[in-house]
């Protein structure tokens, strides 16, 4: 028996028809019926109501006594013009922070509308539960669209290179959606030997092969009402892609070795870092596939396109270590300038890789430009240069600037440790301008013609040193 998920109170035909057309085209599963009594009793796992004119409104307090119990606690869309438009969206109303009006004639867009500001108020926060931090102008795309796309059950393609957080954008779409109390399950397509992948999907019956001592479920039966997650859905097999595209559109699949066909009600989010276009036409995927999983294309930008996110990152990444008990890493000017000359062609998760590794080896201490692995030093190495607008660090701390009472060892004699030299040319660098405008009066040409420097220049170095404030207004 076909699942519903959509309840439609309506008598009038032609309204019933416009309301059930919109719902389909947005993904959901409604059942229809003329008055309360005439739903079948057996399907009420609601994930949204609509209410227009109801038969029988002589009956009116018992039927609403039926609405109340099947919309406890799902949104509630009502025609303008319906008899229960008071009791359902008045202030007084405990269903008033879940319901919407709707008017007639009835556009799709106007549906979807409602449906994401019911979500939002349900939510309590305009940003619901997004996982996904950072506050560059990507990444405030990406919450934009994971908040639009969130509360329906429309099919998600998560594009993007490796390490971009793929997984988490499908969690938060999750988090964010109405299936957010039922199984979120994940599978990496790409991680299985095509001939087991069919029994992970869909489960296997016992015997089915050697080594199947007992039935087992496969994911779509453990995220049945939820959601699954297809991680690398590109590397799948073109036989599997024909068995994934059946699921997909008649929603019934059999368990291998099992002749029993079992419905499923999951939403797909499928991704992945290949060009599926290109893979199409290498006759390597299957465009109707992509057609059913591509219904809305979400691309995630790469580390590279958001520097300005680092610090924020690394802040997050910061709270995670602590929970487990580790300490936070300090960043010095220099190191984190060094980072945002890096290339990260692992992303997001090699940054989080490389900020466990530094809280393991400078629990207590700064990590300076010497202190990080080679490749991430680049040709700033040991720089403690703050680019100005970039360096806002996780404490929000102040623009770099050397510290007053450092001094320098005026023997000359490397210490027995030794030292970043560039670290100490940089201290050196800093202290003598500092002098040459404390002689100055902080008047920035003069102190130019001292270090025997252009005016520009020095001005250059007194931004990228965080040094502006000592110039003479």
């Amino acid at each position: 028996m076909q699942k519903f998920d959509f309840l439609v109170i309506e008598s009038d035909q032609k309204r019933a028809e416009s309301v059930m057309t919109a719902l389909y085209f947005l993904g959901y599963r409604p059942q229809h019926g003329e008055t309360c009594d005439s739903v079948d009793e057996s399907t009420h796992a609601w994930r949204a109501v609509y209410v227009g004119d109801i038969a029988e409104v002589a009956d009116g307090e018992r039927q609403f006594a039926l609405l109340g119990a099947a919309a406890a606690h799902v949104p509630i869309l009502l025609a303008s013009d319906s008899a229960w438009v008071e009791r359902f969206s008045s202030a007084k109303s405990p269903y008033a922070a879940r319901s919407a009006l709707l008017e007639f004639p009835l556009r799709y867009v106007q549906v979807a509308e409602a449906m994401r500001n019911i979500h939002a108020r349900i939510l309590g926060a305009p940003s619901g539960k997004l996982r996904f931090v950072g506050n560059s102008a990507p990444i405030c795309r990406v919450n934009a669209l994971i908040r639009q796309v969130a509360p329906f059950d429309s099919s998600v393609l998560v594009l993007g290179e490796s390490g971009t957080g793929k997984e988490m954008v499908a969690r938060a779409i999750h988090d964010n959606s109405p299936r957010s109390d039922k199984p979120f399950v994940a599978i990496n397509c790409g991680a299985i030997p095509a001939e087991l992948l069919e029994s992970e999907l869909f489960g296997h019956e016992k015997g089915a092969f050697t080594g199947a001592i007992s039935a087992r479920k496969g994911r779509f039966e453990m995220a049945e009402g939820g959601t699954l997650f297809l991680d690398e859905i590109g590397d799948m097999s073109l036989p599997m892609q024909v068995k994934l595209l059946r699921v997909l559109q008649e929603r019934v699949f059999e368990r291998v070795g099992g002749n029993r066909t079992q419905r499923c009600d999951v939403r797909i989010i499928a991704a992945t870092h290949r060009n599926l276009e290109q893979s199409i036409a290498n006759g390597q995927f299957r465009e109707d596939l992509f057609y059913r999983l591509s219904v809305f294309p979400l691309e995630l930008p790469s580390l590279r396109e958001r520097l300005d996110d680092l610090p924020v990152l690394v802040a997050e990444f910061n709270q995670r270590l602590a929970r487990r008990g580790l300490s936070a890493v300090r960043f010095s000017a220099g190191a984190m300038h060094s980072l945002h000359g890096y290339a990260w062609p692992g992303n997001v998760r090699e940054l989080s890789n490389l900020v466990e590794r530094m809280a393991i080896l400078f629990p207590h201490g700064e990590v300076r430009c010497g202190d990080l692995p080679e490749k991430y030093r680049g040709q700033h190495a040991g720089d403690e240069v703050r680019d100005i607008g970039l360096l806002t660090l996780m404490e929000g701390s102040a623009p770099y600037v050397a510290d007053e009472d450092m001094h320098l060892d005026a023997s000359g004699l490397l210490p027995m440790e030794g030292l970043d030299l560039k670290d100490h040319l940089t201290v050196i660098e800093v202290g003598l301008i500092r002098q040459a405008l404390e002689a100055t009066g902080g008047v920035v040409a003069h102190a130019a013609r001292l270090l025997h420097m252009q005016r520009t220049t020095l001005v250059e170095k007194l931004r990228k040193y965080g040094l502006q404030g000592s110039m003479a207004a």
